[in-house]
């Protein structure tokens, strides 16, 4: 998990430190007000501030993630697949076992399996990649849904795309992400098949124009993250990542042990190379959009922290958090950590390689006994596997059709 913060609590400055992009700071004057939905289904009561979150309001189960890209969302999806698992709830999964709810398009109800059904017509969570449309969603998921998503730092998120994403056009014959960046203003062509994740991606995701002109950037941003915190009950920040499954626990009146996670997704150090602070810069002006919406949403995520968390709360909660990884780590894996993919023993456990990025797995220890492995496996399952098999298990009948069609035509 990352590290954590040091707890000077100036919002801003938090968000840029990570990179020392601190001459950006006095440039920056993002609203430091709370959403409108800051005290909507988030269950905000003493309680809360002193830990006990779950003595004055009930766990939520109805919940709507907006799975952004290179954000660690697939740690947190994990977190939402084992809650949902373990308690029989129904997942709002893509059609015909897709990974995907088809993005890059705009989300539309019938992307969901069963979602035309008498028997299934809401569910209880959604969290699997989608462009979002809240009208749509809205056909398939409850009324009170808690809806929440995640942002990263544009700067180390978009290190990781060109990475992750170095086949698409725009990266495929650029040596580097700063000659990409030096050229994109007069090359970048945003018509092409999949160059949105070159350009504004965290505005793309949540359903905006990726591709804003300069002179209407200032009110692009505004209207975004107006919509955003109308939409979204919470943010989070993955630069932050123990704090944030923390005020997620308390927002959704959970368990610590209901958030613990291992890191799934996540890049070998060898493939991982940490942007200057001149090449930050330069992803911050070539995504101004996401820049100036991460600057909002990270103020807005330490207030909220302030508000149902505390400061000495959350000190102890982290703590408590890595402990019980710590404890998880020593019981199920062989290694106590991630290893690359060359070395994850079980195929069935092979996470998914793409572009130039090493993503790593995990190793369980042999003999464990059935409940414990069945909750280890679980926190190690990558995010493929993971969906195939819930999507198996709520629709076995459709999974069966799907597996003789495709030895039918293999």
């Amino acid at each position: 998990m990352t590290a954590g913060v040091k707890w000077n609590w100036t919002p801003v400055a938090l968000g840029v430190k990570l990179l020392g992009l601190t001459s950006w700071v006095s440039k920056q004057k993002p609203s430091p007000t709370l959403p409108n939905s800051a005290n909507q289904n988030t269950g905000s009561t003493q309680s809360q501030r002193t830990g006990d979150s779950r003595a004055t309001c009930r766990p939520k189960s109805h919940i709507v993630f907006l799975k952004t890209h290179k954000t660690a969302s697939s740690s947190i999806l994990n977190i939402l697949y084992r809650y949902g698992e373990s308690r029989n709830l129904t997942f709002a999964l893509p059609v015909k076992k897709h990974s995907q709810l088809f993005y890059p398009l705009f989300f539309a109800s019938h992307f969901v399996e069963g979602a035309g059904s008498r028997s299934l017509r809401r569910f209880h969570i959604m969290c699997n990649h989608m462009r979002f449309r809240k009208s749509e969603v809205e056909k398939v998921m409850p009324r009170d849904a808690f809806y929440f998503s995640v942002l990263r730092h544009p700067a180390a998120m978009m290190e990781s795309i060109f990475t992750y994403y170095k086949s698409i056009p725009a990266f495929r014959k650029t040596p580097s992400l700063d000659s990409f960046l030096d050229s994109s203003w007069r090359t970048f062509n945003s018509s092409v098949s999949n160059n949105h994740y070159a350009h504004n991606v965290l505005a793309f995701d949540f359903g905006f124009d990726n591709n804003v002109a300069e002179e209407d950037l200032e009110e692009s941003a505004s209207a975004a993250i107006a919509a955003i915190e109308r939409d979204f009950h919470l943010v989070l920040i993955s630069d932050y990542f123990e704090e944030s499954v923390v005020l997620l626990r308390h927002a959704l009146c959970w368990s610590l042990e209901d958030v613990v996670s291992f890191r799934l997704n996540s890049r070998s150090q060898r493939t991982r190379r940490q942007p200057s602070p001149e090449t930050a810069e330069k992803i911050q002006r070539w995504n101004a959009l996401d820049w100036r919406i991460y600057l909002h949403f990270n103020t807005s995520f330490w207030h909220k922290v302030e508000l149902l968390v505390g400061q000495e709360q959350m000190k102890r909660e982290v703590s408590q958090l890595r402990g019980l990884q710590a404890r998880l780590a020593n019981t199920c894996l062989t290694d106590g950590g991630a290893v690359d993919p060359s070395r994850v023993e079980d195929a069935e456990l092979k996470p998914f390689q793409y572009g130039a990025a090493v993503i790593q797995g995990y190793n369980l220890k042999p003999q464990l006994d059935g409940p414990t492995r069945t909750r280890c496996q679980r926190l190690i399952t990558p995010e493929l596997q993971y969906t195939n098999q819930l999507f198996t298990r709520q629709f076995p009948e459709v999974a069966a059709r799907l597996g003789q069609g495709a030895k039918a035509s293999a």
